[in-house]
Formats: structure tokens, sequence, C-alpha cells
């Protein structure tokens, strides 16, 4: 009775290896999507939206730690011209993936 009872374990067991496998790797795929694909997209879009939204005369910091005003926005090269301190000289071309934070002058 014993041999029989080992070889239906062995029998099933590939099967068993198989499914436990797949579920595996469905489980990893899903843990991925969630913790970095999904949140990665969440971003993109709060991103867009804010590229969207700045307008002229909107508060900016850049990635590089710079304050300044938006003068001029350019949608077809995606470039926008910004303002920095209060010489009126100190004006310099950047793309919008250079600007971290807007700011609306009436959100005070």
């Amino acid at each position: 009775m014993g041999i029989l009872m080992t070889a239906d374990a062995a029998a099933a067991s590939p099967v068993n290896s198989g499914l436990a496998l797949v579920l595996y790797v469905v489980f990893f795929i899903v843990v991925i999507y969630l913790m970095m694909i999904r949140p990665q997209k969440k971003e993109q879009k709060r991103l867009n939206a804010m590229y969207s939204s700045m307008a002229v005369g909107d508060s900016v910091l850049t990635n590089s730690g710079f304050y300044g005003m938006i003068i001029d926005i350019d949608d077809e090269q995606n470039m926008v011209i910004v303002e920095f301190g209060n010489n009126k000289n100190c004006r310099i071309p950047m793309n919008k993936s250079a600007i971290a934070q807007v700011e609306k002058p009436d959100a005070e």
C-alpha cells in the first residue's frame, strides 16, 4: 500500500509544482506592477497635468533648486522661459521637464 501512495504522490507532484511555479510567476508580476509600474504611471499623469496647467506669471521651482517666474511658454517645442531673481536680464529658456513644482500666484 505504501508503494502505491508514493507512486501517486510522484505522479501528481509535477502537475502541482508546475501550477505552483505559474502562481509564483503571476504573483511576482502583480507585485512588480503594483510597486513599480503603477506609481510611475501615476506620477507621470501628475507631471503632465502640472505641465499643461502652467501659465505665464506662475512661480516655479526648477530641478536644480532655483525659484523663478514663467515669462513665456512655447508648447510646440515644450519649452518655457523662466526669469530668475530681481534682475530682469536673467531669463533662461528650459524644457518643461526641468520644472519640479509650479505655484499659482492666487494660491496664497
